[in-house]
């Protein structure tokens, strides 16, 4: 499920009127406008506020046409049904955020570490970074200011609103604190008489008013939000009882939302885990049945050795001096001997393997780290070129095919082939195996990898995405920054054999377990 278009949708219903239904016994906002302006205006009387504040006033009425206008401070009239983005419902009226608040925006002493102090009487800082992530209130600051600051920003107050500026611009934050405010912020002050805050919040947070802010933000590269261009925003505004059954009904739908999605969350974890035990389960012969029928996979090793000994003997092939052997001791236990070296194979935990499976060398069962580098300039133009940002961690898939011609490259290739397993020793903990359905050329961080007949090409790529390899791979990575694994440990890694019509059921089930478990995340998009 998408969240984020419900979350969107809810938000939008709610300032159109059509979240929580309308009581004719609500005032109707109209007459709480009016009542703020003949406040106004009695203030400027009084000598409370100055006639300046108040110039850019307006009244916005539907006249006897059905349609919108607007009456500013000098008798002037203007027709703004153009301006209006939807109808509001009975008792709901449109206003200048202007007319109903004061916006205002932040300054900064320059330069700023002149300013800064660790007095606890000092001011209160407040910068982006004292936000949480999709946080609602600004609780407190990390960094204060000099008093002697205080002229060069603006000072706001416990109860305001800021809007972010700049680079996340239009996002909205609840003051719970006093302090100084840089020009990175806007904030919206005096909103007691007209809004309810929670009503405010949720409105301000809407698509509908973070579109209306991106449309006038001015900057082509850095989008930035006047105070001006903030007062003149048409504003939706309900009865404020009605804004506080909104702002309730909003509450308990949001918190289901953000539910929805923690649950979400555990689910898509869960099915992460369940694909990492189903191939553990898999190369340890737990996923599917043994059948005694099958040709156990000793007897085809011994099959290929003899036919590689005849090889050697006919002068076709050379021995291979530091080849490994794996064997049991007499514990019972696996071992494995490279020329006078013995190790314990204990860490790989192995012991309970089918009777009718065999531990190898990957090194033994393929041709790790031999491959066939390539000139960019002698590759042709329509070939596939793989790198790793094409490939989608943990699952393998590759997300786009790119030509040579499509992508500018210098560095070496590999050359590989149809068939082939593509393995990534960069970074082996984003799991990026891929079967190759076509020829083609990789980054030289991807390792080809060229099957014995004794490995089916589908169970080795499951294989080296188990927990099990990523964990050895882990371990033997060297380099902070760029780990990766060295053609030594790759040949030297353990990989179980079951014999081959059993690796055939092993592919089978993990793919139709893995697609059914897709289809499940999908539906949570």
């Amino acid at each position: 499920m998408d969240t984020k278009a419900l979350r969107r949708k809810i938000l939008d219903l709610a300032i159109r009127g059509q979240l929580v239904p309308q009581d004719p016994a609500d005032e109707p906002a109209s007459v709480l406008l009016d009542r703020i302006r003949a406040e106004k205006q009695k203030m400027v009387k009084e000598g409370k506020l100055k006639a300046k504040d108040i110039k850019n006033d307006s009244i916005i009425f539907v006249g006897e046409d059905s349609l919108h206008y607007e009456k500013f401070a000098d008798g002037s009239v203007k027709c703004i049904e153009d301006e209006i983005p939807f109808e509001l419902p009975e008792g709901w009226a449109w206003e200048r955020l202007g007319n109903v608040s004061t916006i205002a925006r932040g300054g900064s002493p320059r330069p700023i570490e002149d300013f800064l102090t660790d007095d606890k009487n000092g001011i209160n800082w407040i910068k982006i970074g004292d936000t949480e992530k999709d946080g609602k209130y600004i609780l407190h600051t990390k960094e204060r200011i000099k008093a002697a600051g205080l002229s060069k920003t603006r000072y706001v107050r416990s109860g305001d609103f800021l809007l972010t500026n700049s680079m996340s611009f239009g996002r909205p934050y609840i003051l719970k604190t006093d302090g100084c405010i840089h020009d990175g912020w806007l904030v919206i002050g005096n909103i007691k008489t007209v809004f309810s805050q929670d009503y405010l919040y949720y409105a301000l947070s809407s698509g509908f008013m973070y579109t209306t802010l991106s449309l006038l933000a001015a900057g082509s590269t850095v989008k930035n939000l006047k105070s001006d261009t903030v007062r003149s925003v048409l504003f939706p505004i309900p009865p404020l009882d009605e804004q506080e059954r909104l702002a309730r009904r909003l509450e308990e739908l949001i918190s289901f939302v953000d539910s929805i999605n923690a649950d979400e969350g555990k689910l898509v974890r869960i099915i992460e885990q369940t694909k990492s035990k189903i191939l553990d389960l898999a190369i340890r012969g737990q996923l599917v049945p043994q059948d005694p029928n099958d040709e156990p996979a000793s007897v085809l090793l011994e099959r290929i050795r003899a036919e590689k000994e005849e090889l050697i003997k006919q002068g076709k092939i050379k021995r291979d001096n530091k080849e490994s052997v794996i064997f049991r001791g007499e514990d019972n236990s696996y071992y494995l001997r490279t020329g006078k070296l013995v190790e314990s194979l204990e860490d790989w935990r192995f012991d309970a393997l089918p009777e009718t499976w065999e531990l190898c060398c990957l090194g033994d069962v393929c041709d790790y780290g031999d491959c066939i580098n390539v000139d960019t300039a002698d590759i042709a133009d329509d070939a596939w070129i793989l790198d790793l940002e094409d490939i989608e961690k943990d699952t393998g898939a590759v997300i786009k095919k790119v030509t040579k011609a499509q992508r500018s490259s210098a560095s070496t290739k590999h050359r590989f082939y149809s068939g082939q397993v593509l393995y990534s020793k960069l970074r082996p903990y984003l799991n990026k195996v891929v079967l190759s359905d076509a020829d083609g050329y990789c980054t030289s961080e991807i390792i080809p990898l060229k099957f014995d007949r004794c490995v089916l090409p589908e169970y080795a790529r499951y294989y080296l995405m188990s927990p099990t390899f990523l964990a050895y791979a882990d371990r033997c990575s060297y380099g902070v920054k760029m780990p990766r694994m060295g053609t030594a440990d790759g040949k030297k890694a353990i990989i179980p054999l079951p014999p081959l019509v059993e690796q055939k059921r092993i592919a089978k089930t993990i793919e139709l377990l893995f697609s059914q478990l897709t289809r499940i995340s999908e539906a949570l998009v």
